[in-house]
């Protein structure tokens, strides 16, 4: 499968490899699923605490008896079956600087450790596959202190780690950078040797600071394993993932309010803006606003991306989540918010059915991952050592998924 097509294709999935299923924490609005669905995994089990994401789930997906809304703190090893692939997209409020970052240990973040203790609790039962995605913060909090201790977590209940750092920008027109960690069980990892780690260069998707902070913790139990480049950055253009409403569509903004937007720009911002408007063509580029730190005080001010990328897509508390289109040429210009059905495109689920309001949209995809970055991960780490596992296995245990006893 050729992850560049992702974005576009909707053909039907291919059918799961027999045994390959899955389990989906944090499952939010089902961007996960779909991309272990592109890579031949069946989603056996879901799990969130968000009422509203279940039932844009279920608009996209249709009725679920899979998903169990319920606090991942309160789940229980009997509410979980064994599956061979466990992937967690925990809260990243408390990591990132919108949350202060507080850390791994704190608020809705902390999530993280009540499905650790899940894994925990299902012992012989657990997969013998993580896949765990988060954003890029978690590498610097508290020092690195939090990306340790994920990693000691990991190593705790048997599984050695891997680690990279993945753009959506390769996939489809948005810049939302996450980091992929992996768990593999020990007895089927190839853990790396020290002298393995300290030859550990960076690449594309393991950037310095990634390997840094590998580096830092090379007494844990890694299995790095060699990676191919994904697609080129940014080799899918905003363009591409838009809609056409005509110039009288009332997505667009009044002439009053568009106005308004141009006057928060920056005189480097507005002279962006102009370049557009007085070009030959129609061209397009992406506004947020920003509370800024002017000679004034603080003001909101738009800013305008050009680079042919969205920004990265967030949940819309306060005005700052909503993305802005800016399109303009020929001496005109017109703004309106990107719409939901451009949205899922952002996050590659082109054809993703959205019943609900814009806003409880926004609210789904900010929080979801990159259905074709979830993919690659997969299909580039997951999938080799699944075949290794299930090419181990006689055909009568491969429904089955534990790891070793001794694996506590």
């Amino acid at each position: 499968m050729d992850p560049q097509n992702l974005l576009f294709d909707r053909t039907p999935c291919p059918a799961p490899r027999r045994g390959w299923t899955a389990a989906e924490y944090f499952a939010g609005v089902g961007l996960a699923r779909i991309g272990l669905e592109a890579a031949g995994w069946e989603v056996a089990f879901a799990n969130d605490l968000d009422a509203a994401k279940l039932r844009m789930h279920e608009g996209h997906f249709g009725p679920s008896p899979h998903y169990v809304l319920e606090d991942v703190h309160k789940l229980s090893a009997a509410d979980t079956p064994a599956t061979l692939l466990a992937h967690a997209s925990f809260p990243c409020t408390d990591l990132s600087l919108a949350g202060g970052r507080r850390g791994l240990y704190e608020g809705q973040s902390s999530a993280f450790w009540g499905w650790i203790e899940l894994l925990r609790a299902q012992g012989g039962q657990r997969p013998p596959l993580v896949l765990i995605e988060n954003v890029t913060g978690l590498l610097s909090s508290h020092g690195g202190a939090d990306f340790r201790a994920l990693v000691e977590a990991l190593n705790s209940l048997g599984y050695a780690a891997d680690a990279l750092v993945l753009d959506a920008a390769h996939f489809t027109p948005q810049s939302r950078p996450r980091l992929f960690v992996v768990g593999v069980a020990e007895a089927h990892a190839g853990a790396s040797a020290p002298a393995r780690l300290e030859g550990l260069c960076p690449t594309t998707v393991r950037p310095p600071k990634l390997v840094d902070a590998i580096h830092a913790s090379a007494d844990l139990n890694w299995a790095v394993a060699e990676l191919p480049e994904p697609p080129p950055y940014g080799s899918v253009p905003l363009e591409s993932i838009l809609d056409r409403p005509p110039p009288d569509d009332p997505q667009w903004w009044s002439r009053e309010r568009a106005e308004y937007l141009l006057n928060q720009m920056s005189d480097r911002h507005r002279a962006e803006a102009d370049r557009m408007i007085t070009g030959k063509r129609l061209s397009h580029g992406t506004v947020f606003r920003r509370v800024r730190q002017t000679p004034t005080g603080k003001r909101s001010m738009a800013e305008l991306r050009t680079d042919g990328l969205a920004g990265c897509l967030r949940t819309p508390k306060g005005g700052s989540g909503r993305q802005i289109l800016f399109e303009a040429g020929r001496g005109e210009y017109r703004v309106r918010l990107l719409n939901a059905d451009e949205c899922a495109r952002l996050m590659g689920a082109d054809g993703y059915r959205v019943a609900v309001p814009l806003n409880k949209a926004l609210f789904g995809f900010g929080d979801a991952v990159c259905v074709p970055a979830v993919a690659w991960v997969v299909e580039n780490r997951i999938n080799p050592v699944a075949e290794r596992i299930t090419a181990a296995r006689d055909p009568a245990a491969q429904s089955g998924s534990a790891l070793p006893r001794t694996a506590k």
